[in-house]
């Protein structure tokens, strides 16, 4: 048995959210929530749902730390169980296409009635209502629509597809938390809850908001993988080394530069003749030298002599050598449970620090909260 819920720990102890299962930003923001000390009770299907994504529990890392209840929505028994659950909670996550879950007879006019102070959280890719709404997507399409893969790639080749981080998590998860945690403070100031649509293109407009400032100023308005930040800028790049492996370089500033320069020169390198970063005209022949230069050593030579200083340097590692880096492991930035290395709760709190997560499946009987939230043991034996 794990330990009473009042002992949870975080900024978010004693929150109560239902989870109704779903892929994507929905299970992202709910462990979100979970970290930092929210009870999430996860009402998941009876049967798999078939998506061709389903793995071991140990390995669907966005379950941790929740709790699961399996049933069917479809029957009374079902139905009413999830009512009661959500009657009892603070907020309800839901990634469903638009009005599905009026259809089952869970929508925002039924759980508002049941739970005036509810936030009602809703994420979807094109939000509940446009003439895209219903249409089926995925991270890619919304990215895409919101004009940021537009400018993800190098100069002369298409838009580079990016992992599903900046719409599934960036402009899904991220905003939906965001947006439920502000109705969340709206509803215990004035006792009214309500819902919260939080559409992928619209998180990614917003995140593309800095952008939108620069093409408007002359400063990002050049083709894809010609500007500042998108490769043109040879100073603002990835670069091979003698091993295979790959180094980031990003010394913006005048000043930063400098410092790139004179490490390099410290460490043997001549630099004489190096091109002028600030000359347009001269980045291919500074790149070229650029290559030249990284390709001459490996990664790990460079890190010796450039991590650490103000040349704005970083090796770039992946996911399976990112956990050994010093800088992460000095600020345990990622954890091992039940054998299962993977990140760490984020951010972190001073006065109400987050425990560890539980492993997935290993944070208790879901049927403990929801006596504990007041759930009939009736109902919960009728639908479980």
């Amino acid at each position: 048995m794990t330990a009473p819920a009042a002992a949870r720990t975080g900024p978010l102890a004693g929150l109560r959210i239902v989870e109704l299962v779903g892929v994507g930003p929905g299970p992202l923001c709910g462990m979100l929530l979970a970290d930092l000390g929210a009870q999430v009770i996860r009402v998941d299907r009876v049967e798999p749902s078939g998506l061709g994504i389903e793995r071991p529990p140990k390995f669907d890392l966005l379950l941790r730390g929740k709790r699961t209840l399996k049933m069917d929505l479809k029957q009374p028994a079902g139905l009413s169980l999830a009512r009661a659950l959500v009657a009892r909670a603070d907020g309800l996550i839901e990634g469903f296409r638009p009005r599905t879950m009026e259809r089952i007879g869970l929508g925002p006019d039924v759980c508002l009635r049941d739970n005036p102070r509810l936030v009602y959280g809703r994420v979807t890719g094109f939000g509940q209502e446009g003439p895209l709404a219903s249409v089926a997507g995925h991270d890619l399409n919304y990215i895409a629509l919101a004009g940021a893969l537009h400018a993800i790639g190098r100069e002369g080749a298409p838009p580079t597809p990016p992992l599903n981080l900046l719409g599934d998590y960036a402009g899904g998860s991220m905003f939906l938390a965001f947006g439920m945690l502000a109705a969340l403070l709206s509803a215990r100031a004035t006792g009214k809850g309500q819902v919260v649509d939080a559409a992928m293109v619209d998180g990614i407009n917003a995140l593309m908001t800095p952008f939108y400032g620069l093409h408007a100023a002359g400063l990002h308005d050049g083709p894809r993988g010609t500007n500042l930040l998108d490769s043109g800028a040879p100073y603002y790049d990835v670069y091979r080394c003698a091993d295979g492996e790959y180094i980031s370089i990003a010394p913006i500033e005048k000043k930063f530069r400098q410092v790139l320069v004179d490490k390099l020169q410290g460490a043997g390198v001549d630099v004489s003749g190096l091109p002028d970063f600030d000359d347009r005209t001269q980045w291919p022949q500074l790149r070229a030298r650029f290559a030249a230069i990284f390709g001459q050593r490996t990664r790990s030579q460079w890190c010796e002599a450039l991590e650490g200083t103000d040349g704005c340097f970083a090796p770039v590692l992946s996911p399976q050598e990112a956990p050994a880096h010093p800088h992460h492991r000095a600020r345990a930035g990622f954890i091992t449970v039940a054998g299962v290395t993977q990140p760490a709760p984020a951010p972190r709190f001073s006065d109400s620090p987050v425990a560890e997560p539980s492993a997935p499946g290993m944070d208790g009987d879901a049927r403990e909260w929801a006596l504990e939230w007041g759930v009939a043991e009736s109902d919960l034996a009728a639908a479980v």
